[in-house]
């Protein structure tokens, strides 16, 4: 997707609204991967790659219009603490990317009528399908769950930041994204250093920025989703701004602040409403109602004016095609 096209001209090609793909690590896990790993699912990229192209296709064919890397925890630095060259990490950067394409070519090659049985409508089955180079912030790096907090200390500054991701970022750009996504950002700090880095480098491809968030009005450091989506609304890259990995039951209000920022799409893929502890690296549930099948409010977070919607930790491809049908439906003048 160029920088000269929208978001919404993607959108309109997939009948106003876009799906997501859901939980990577949870199904990697799933299929047997123990991750207790500092680079996280980013380890399936030099151990186990058949794996995250397998993950990448189910979502493909629960419904998903958008695909992210492998990338999230997968920094240079990352790959360097455990033993690789700069050049091995650099390539393993470059394989997310890869991978990705290749489950989208293979999906596009096998959507036949004979094995495509989800929707029968030929307008679906050859729905674009975009690649989403996933950028997990400094404190998914840190794997010390600092992401979900936004506290990196007094000493990382603006400039700290943008040196961190700049060749991460222009790595990933050049293996062939479709576009960046800047995901789970914990504070304004990792979003004006996005971007700042996106406008220094010059970087021609879309981005959208995806805040992780502790209430309906705050991101996870604390501070204002309004001032946050604001600097979104101000990079030129940026053509989609939302909210991942936050409870469903903050996406409604998180929606209704984001769009007295910004007029660009709004995009949520929230997580299964559970609360992840650093410490012991597990998922516990949150007090209060059970929120892990949260496709139900997709209606309602539509109607709140979000257009691109998934799940993001512990949600699988049944929460993705949840939504792939409901929206569907929904293009198609049908009730949900």
């Amino acid at each position: 997707m160029e920088l000269g096209g929208s978001m919404r001209d993607f959108l309109h090609k997939c009948g106003g609204y876009a799906v997501i793909d859901g939980g990577f690590a949870t199904e990697l896990e799933r299929l047997g991967v123990d991750l207790n790993d500092p680079l996280w699912s980013a380890k399936c990229l030099f151990t186990s790659p058949h794996l995250v192209r397998r993950v990448h296709l189910d979502y493909l064919d629960a419904g998903a219009n958008i695909i992210l890397t492998s990338s999230y925890q997968a920094t240079i630095q990352g790959f360097e603490a455990k033993g690789f060259s700069k050049e091995e990490g650099e390539a393993l950067l470059r394989k997310s990317v890869e991978l990705a394409r290749e489950a989208r070519d293979i999906y596009y090659a096998r959507c036949t009528k004979d094995s495509f049985d989800f929707i029968r409508d030929e307008r679906y089955r050859n729905r674009p399908i975009l690649i989403a180079a996933s950028v997990g912030s400094y404190g998914a790096y840190l794997a010390d769950g600092s992401e979900y907090t936004g506290d990196y200390g007094d000493a990382i500054t603006v400039q700290t930041l943008k040196d961190f991701h700049r060749e991460r970022v222009k790595i990933l750009v050049d293996a062939g994204a479709d576009l960046i996504a800047f995901e789970t950002i914990p504070n304004k700090l990792d979003a004006q250093a996005y971007a700042e880095l996106m406008e220094e480098e010059g970087i021609e491809i879309p981005a959208w920025f995806s805040f992780s968030c502790k209430d309906e009005n705050n991101v996870a450091s604390g501070e204002s989703i309004l001032e946050c989506a604001s600097i979104a609304d101000s990079c030129r890259q940026v053509v989609a701004v939302g909210v991942n990995c936050t409870a469903p039951r903050f996406v409604h209000g998180l929606i209704s602040s984001i769009k007295k920022a910004t007029s660009k799409p709004i995009l949520v893929y929230p997580n299964s409403g559970e609360t992840y502890i650093a410490e012991s690296n597990q998922w516990v549930k949150s007090s209060g109602e059970a929120e892990d099948d949260f496709v139900p409010y997709i209606g309602k977070w539509r109607y709140a004016g979000a257009s691109i919607f998934g799940g993001c930790c512990r949600t699988t491809p049944k929460t993705i095609r949840g939504i792939a049908e409901a929206i569907y439906e929904k293009s198609h003048g049908k009730s949900i």
